[in-house]
């Protein structure tokens, strides 16, 4: 209610004027609303909705078994929270050609800026996985064309994403990357490069925006924000950064409250209820209707 004052329209049209502005734009990972409102306070230039974090967070492995009312239902109250550009991981798109176009639709629908579709067979791999599988080159092109004649805003960015770079290497990823563009894609995601060689190749090659995935643990030597800027990156996504620290967090805690029986040590590792009332803005709410707030957040002593 009080969380945007952007509309889905506008935010769409300030993401595409600032993939031109030439600046690195990162992206980290939002596993829920309450997550993206942080990305925002923390000066960031937009929100990425991963299908593995997703996937995780709903207790289950990134194969492919989330489905298209989930992701939007999720991207979309993301969307929601935060005046940052949202971009999500629509996986293969949910099925052939003609289910690609209804997932654009229902994405511009969820007020989602854009998203991006891989090339994998389905079931999908998590692409720092081994023993990816591929469609064809020519069925990757088809969705994206559907993509691009589904969609109602021209705004709404399509992403291709190729997961080549491990079963056709990197001159088969090229060639795919090249094909999707033609297609109508919008921006390429190369999934899995392995350096800053390779991310160079690909910005020679490449004339459209391209996506820089820096995942904790996979195949892509980690590049810091400079490096990826000084590469020509457009974007930059952390998909499951904050999934990772989070429940990081929650396992230490829970270990350290089993043994101790009290959270009376952990408290200083909590967000105090103050600043979650802060960030979730209830003073906000309060001007909006004074019925709804009756009681100081920040009265000393409590938590």
């Amino acid at each position: 209610m009080l969380q945007t004052t952007q509309s889905a329209v506008e935010k769409r049209k300030d993401f595409r004027a600032a993939l031109k502005s030439g600046k690195l734009l990162r992206f980290p990972g939002a596993f829920s609303p309450l997550v993206a409102m942080v990305i925002e306070n923390h000066g960031f230039e937009g929100v990425y909705v991963s299908g593995a974090a997703l996937s995780a967070d709903l207790g289950l492995p990134d194969i492919g078994l989330t489905t298209l009312p989930e992701v939007a239902a999720r991207g979309g109250a993301i969307a929601r929270a935060t005046d940052l550009p949202a971009l999500i991981d629509a996986d293969t798109g949910f099925g052939e050609a003609l289910n690609v176009a209804r997932t654009i639709q229902t994405l511009e629908d969820a007020g989602l800026c854009g998203c991006h579709l891989e090339d994998q067979v389905n079931p999908k791999r998590c692409g720092h996985l081994d023993h990816k599988s591929l469609v064809t080159a020519k069925a990757m092109t088809e969705k994206i064309r559907a993509a691009v004649r589904a969609r109602r805003d021209k705004n709404f960015l399509i992403m291709a994403r190729t997961d080549a770079r491990a079963p056709e290497g990197l001159d088969g990823a090229l060639e795919r990357a090249r094909a999707y563009i033609d297609a109508g894609a919008d921006a390429i995601f190369p999934e899995a490069l392995a350096d800053k060689s390779e991310f160079a190749k690909f910005r020679k090659a490449i004339k459209v925006p391209l996506l820089a995935n820096m995942t904790e643990f996979g195949k892509t030597k980690l590049l810091t924000a400079k490096q990826l800027a000084d590469l020509g990156i457009n974007l930059v996504i952390y998909p499951v950064t904050t999934l990772r620290l989070a429940m990081k967090a929650v396992e230490d805690g829970l270990a350290a409250l089993k043994k101790a029986g009290t959270q009376e040590s952990l408290l200083n590792q909590m967000q105090p209820r103050a600043a979650l009332y802060e960030l979730i803005r209830y003073k906000d709410y309060e001007q909006f209707d004074q019925n709804v707030f009756n009681f100081n957040p920040e009265t000393k002593g409590k938590s």
